[in-house]
């Protein structure tokens, strides 16, 4: 016979004794009610008294230093907001309240615009030789010129209204055609004298190239009412010859 197998004891069920009240404030985790002098729960050893969060930093702390770390809620978006607004404020100043940045918007807008001729309602001249008056330089034809007795002559253009003065181009000599250019003297440097309408005076030293054909000046003169030109520097001139000066136009800004 063969022995009998020994029979595992069958573990016992027990009832879970209920547990007893605590008086104390309940534990803000899970609720079981601690005793009044412990500090962390008997049940999940949460702390019992918390710190208290503190209070956000109001935006205008967070301003400065910008990278500064800043609490939740401490208004970052108004910060953003405020930091954006002084910055456009500070690129406005400078395009349109400085004087650099006033010259800089209107030289952009001298080059994105599109420029129109413009012409001159009086043209007098310090001097002139018969058949050769000043007005032959807004006439737009190369081969009648102006005859200037000689160095320091100078010629006044006067505009109806003011305008944008963005382009001056010159056309030097007695005409385009070479052998006529060689024929008469020419003013290699001519000095211009732009007065405005609130009666200010920018002067400026051309050089132009002693070659027949326009040569072009850029200006950038707002509210131009006239124009003066002084002629000097004079080339090829000997006796029986006079300074001439075949056109000269000038543009103003369309838009």
């Amino acid at each position: 016979m063969q022995p009998a197998r020994a029979e595992v004891a069958r573990p016992r069920v027990r009832a879970v004794p209920a547990e007893e009240e605590t008086p104390g404030s309940p534990c803000p985790a899970c609720g079981t009610r601690n005793a009044p002098d412990r500090r962390f729960c008997r049940r999940c050893a949460a702390r019992l008294d918390p710190p208290a969060e503190a209070p956000p930093l109001p935006w205008w702390r967070t301003v400065w230093p910008f990278r500064r770390r800043v609490r939740a809620g401490s208004g970052r978006a108004v910060r953003l907001l405020v930091i954006l607004a002084v910055l456009l404020a500070l690129c406005a100043a400078g395009l349109f309240l400085l004087p650099a940045g006033r010259r800089l918007v209107e030289d952009t807008r001298d080059k994105l615009g599109k420029a129109k001729a413009v012409t001159p309602t009086l043209v007098r001249a310090s001097g002139e030789l018969a058949g050769h008056p000043a007005g032959d330089t807004t006439d737009g034809l190369s081969n009648r010129y102006w005859g200037a007795p000689g160095a320091g002559a100078s010629v006044t253009y006067t505009f109806g209204r003011p305008f944008r003065l963005v382009d001056v181009i010159i056309t030097n000599g007695a005409s385009q055609d070479p052998e006529e250019y060689a024929a008469q003297g020419r003013a290699l440097r001519i000095t211009m004298e732009v007065t405005t309408k609130e009666n200010t005076t920018t002067r400026t030293a051309l050089s132009l190239a002693d070659k027949p054909g326009p040569q072009t000046f850029a200006t950038g003169v707002s509210d131009v009412t006239q124009v003066r030109l002084v002629l000097d520097g004079p080339a090829g001139l000997s006796k029986g010859r006079h300074l001439a000066l075949a056109e000269v136009e000038f543009f103003q800004r369309s838009s």
